[in-house]
């Protein structure tokens, strides 16, 4: 499954904090996390940022631990920030998924570009 929101004013570091704070409390745990940001080539003062997080959660019987969700943020503070979230149902439950969905718009839905 995957899930796609854009938002307007919404800074990416704020984003990716919340993104990665909110599918922790459904108990998944990082298996990587990477953030950078880059200068605009037309306005070195402007500056857009890109951020990867990568969930897992343990395997059946204690195997190894299996990738569940994995979400991308890029945008810039002063305009669009976007995320996708891709997410394998199968180890992250429609139950889950439902709560994150609900954390995000709690605190993001009048930053939401809708129809997008």
């Amino acid at each position: 499954m995957q899930i796609r929101k854009t938002y307007q004013d919404v800074k990416p570091e704020l984003l990716y904090d919340e993104v990665r704070d909110f599918v922790l409390k459904q108990g998944a745990v990082i298996g990587e996390a990477k953030f950078e940001t880059y200068s605009l080539p037309t306005d070195s003062s402007s500056f857009i940022s890109r951020g990867t997080l990568t969930f897992k959660v343990q395997g059946e019987s204690g195997k190894a631990e299996k990738e569940c969700l994995r979400a991308h943020i890029v945008g810039s503070a002063k305009g669009e920030t976007k995320v996708m979230l891709d997410i394998d149902e199968k180890l992250f439950s429609r139950e889950k998924i439902s709560a994150l969905q609900d954390d995000l718009d709690f605190i993001f839905s009048s930053y939401e570009i809708k129809g997008r």
